[in-house]
């Protein structure tokens, strides 16, 4: 079981570690060996049909944006950059009636192709606010397609998590996995929750739930220490290197720093706690769980605070090198 993160969270007392030194969590590693059933595929499916339903009652509940109220950050006759706010859906998904931010760009700029779908390039999840790049042209959307696809777009969020992070800067690199146990969210995955997975059918669970652990690496940076009414919470730079789905939401959660507002992978949330990880797992500084209860207290009702704050990457068709940023409303 691979279960690295840095030196800077995994052992706070050790400051004069490199800041972007991973070492190898020993205490997970020992238990790599500790048999686990295998899950039931009826289980599994039932959980996911449970879920679905759940998500699409949630995406329903997208905020109304038209495009009159786009944030429009950056256009031109290839591309368009907005910032996102909170509550609204990238891309409708399945029910094209949901309202989403894809519509309201299709609505206000239409697309060479004539079809809204062709205009997206990457998502923010709907809890999640900032900047949204968007192709106007067939080759813009190749071109930005090909720059995510190769990682030469640069991508950083603002965060509010729970606690003070003891280190100023570091790294997560833990791989993800499908919960099998709450699907369809992430988890860190681990030798054991991959041996459950054995024997599940993929033509009634769907093949992403049988994938192979994905890489998964996040660099942090603390701007801040601050105090969000009388709770301790630390203001971070993220920056997800790898872009998997959730990705910075199961990192905070696994170095025991669940991102404020995060009903799902937050405290008492839907997803499994703590990343997936055993509460052992966690580096010394991790916020306790009665500071996250006070804080979800706090914030209930709130949006998530997490920011997609500056992108960068070379224009698909000028060439031209671009950089955009965006403030939070946290």
């Amino acid at each position: 079981m691979r279960l690295l993160w840095s030196a800077a969270v995994f052992a706070a007392a050790a400051s004069s570690a490199s800041a972007f030194a991973p070492v190898s969590n020993g205490a997970a590693l020992a238990r790599s060996g500790v048999a686990m059933s295998a899950v039931a595929t009826a289980d599994v499916k039932a959980a996911q049909d449970a879920s679905i339903e759940k998500l699409k009652a949630k995406d329903a509940a997208s905020a109304a944006l038209s495009k009159d109220d786009l944030n429009v950050v950056f256009e031109d006759e290839h591309i368009v950059v907005v910032s996102k706010p909170s509550g609204v859906l990238t891309v409708p998904g399945k029910d094209e009636s949901n309202p989403s931010l894809n519509k309201a760009v299709f609505d206000r700029y239409g697309s060479e192709s004539g079809r809204m779908d062709k205009m997206v390039v990457h998502r923010l999840g709907m809890d999640t606010s900032g900047l949204v790049v968007f192709a106007r042209t067939n080759a813009a959307l190749r071109g930005m397609n090909s720059l995510f696809r190769t990682r030469k777009v640069t991508r950083k969020y603002e965060a509010l998590v729970c606690g003070h992070v003891a280190q100023d800067s570091g790294s997560i690199d833990l791989p993800l996995m499908r919960d099998y146990e709450s699907p369809p969210f992430m988890r860190v995955s681990t030798d054991d929750h991959q041996r459950a997975l054995i024997g599940l059918d993929a033509e009634v669970v769907g093949k992403k739930m049988l994938e192979s652990p994905k890489d998964s690496l996040t660099t942090y940076e603390v701007v801040s220490r601050e105090d969000m009414d009388g709770n301790d919470v630390s203001r971070l730079t993220l920056t997800s290197i790898s872009g998997r789905t959730h990705q910075l939401n199961v990192h905070c959660a696994a170095i025991g720093h669940p991102i404020v507002g995060d009903t799902v992978y937050g405290f008492d949330g839907e997803a499994a706690a703590n990343g997936g990880l055993d509460e052992s797992d966690l580096p010394e500084d991790k916020a306790s769980a009665e500071l996250q209860q006070a804080i979800a207290s706090a914030s209930a009702g709130k949006p998530m605070c997490v920011h997609a704050k500056s992108i960068s990457f070379r224009h698909p068709v000028t060439k031209e090198d671009l950089s955009f940023d965006s403030s939070s409303s946290f």
